[in-house]
């Protein structure tokens, strides 16, 4: 299923919103004293919109992939106006000034380090005559996530599997693309000697325990995507078929996840479930051999998924609206 301009089109109007809307907002903030009691926006004068950072960021992702894809957007003016106004100089030494302040290395790690990281690529793939400049301006702040993703990996014993913003792979998929598409043999080395390190014996996974109630990634198949970058591709067909040896027999990973409440910030993020599983699952197949026992039944589970929450995206309440359309995006690219 590919991603038609119409909808390209009310993908990139969500974030053209909501990336100027300060509230509601949900700040994860550190206080290091009173001085610190400050709005998003006078924190965050660059990611300051929907709802939060991470989201803010790849916002601004998804108005690029859009724009890359679809150079013909009605709204691809409003989308430069957008990123002259935030990607300056001046603002992105301010974002990069929070990470610089005690006890905020941790900060949004890994789940928005990976989205930064992913952005910077994606910036640095845009045809836009100005996408060199915004690139430039956010450099301080790329290099600052950078260094703290290396650091982070040196003390990270053991993998975080959740669904949520702390999953450890997610994050390291977004990051070895960019580092791949930058020739920096520094990050890649440490994200795959760490990847091999963490998951290249695991089997047998347990997914069928997923979802939990609050998931919008499923640990399962983003150690999957992770590692299909990873491994050769004979090396991982034969890791695959380990680490879920029966993967067309587990209901609970290839049927969608029901969203009983959109509304509710929590219980929306399973829309997003949905949608991040079938971008793992047409990753995974490429990187299986085209007889594989389970691709059929794995190929139907992604149609199942995408059917089920991608007309809730467009339109969808303000607890979802502000982050899906980028997983949309993950999902529908072939």
């Amino acid at each position: 299923m590919q991603l038609a301009l119409e909808r390209a089109e009310e993908f990139a109007r969500m974030p053209l919103a909501y990336l100027r809307q300060e509230y509601p907002n949900h700040i994860m903030h550190l206080l290091n004293d009173e001085s610190d009691v400050l709005s998003p926006r006078a924190m965050h004068p660059v990611f300051y919109g929907c709802y939060d950072w991470h989201s803010a960021v790849h916002g601004f992702w998804l108005l690029l992939r859009c724009l890359r894809k679809y150079p013909s957007l009605v709204v691809a003016d409003e989308i430069s106006v957008l990123f002259d106004e935030h990607f300056t100089s001046e603002l992105m030494e301010r974002e990069t000034d929070y990470f610089r302040a005690p006890n905020r290395t941790h900060f949004e790690r890994p789940y928005g380090f990976g989205w930064l990281l992913a952005l910077d690529q994606e910036l640095r793939m845009s045809f836009h005559p100005r996408a060199p400049q915004w690139q430039a301006a956010m450099t301080p702040l790329t290099a600052k996530i950078r260094r703290l993703l290396l650091d982070y990996l040196v003390k990270l014993s053991y993998p975080i599997r959740v669904g949520t913003h702390f999953n450890t792979a997610f994050a390291l998929a977004l990051s070895l693309d960019y580092a791949r598409h930058i020739n920096d043999a520094e990050l890649e080395t440490a994200i795959v000697e760490w990847s091999q390190q963490h998951y290249g014996k695991d089997t047998d996974y347990p997914a069928r325990y997923e979802p939990g109630g609050d998931e919008f990634i499923s640990g399962a198949l983003t150690e999957a995507l992770l590692m299909s970058k990873v491994l050769s591709p004979d090396t991982f067909a034969t890791w695959f078929d380990g680490y879920l040896p029966r993967i067309a027999e587990v209901s609970q990973l290839m049927h969608p996840a029901h969203v009983s409440d959109p509304t509710d910030p929590k219980v929306a993020h399973l829309d997003g479930l949905n949608l991040s599983r079938a971008w793992c699952m047409k990753t995974v197949l490429r990187h299986l051999p085209a007889g594989h026992a389970a691709r059929s039944a794995i190929e139907a589970a992604i149609q199942r998924h995408i059917a089920a929450s991608i007309d809730q995206v467009v339109g969808s309440h303000y607890s979802g609206g502000h982050w899906l359309a980028s997983f949309a995006m993950l999902a529908l690219e072939d």
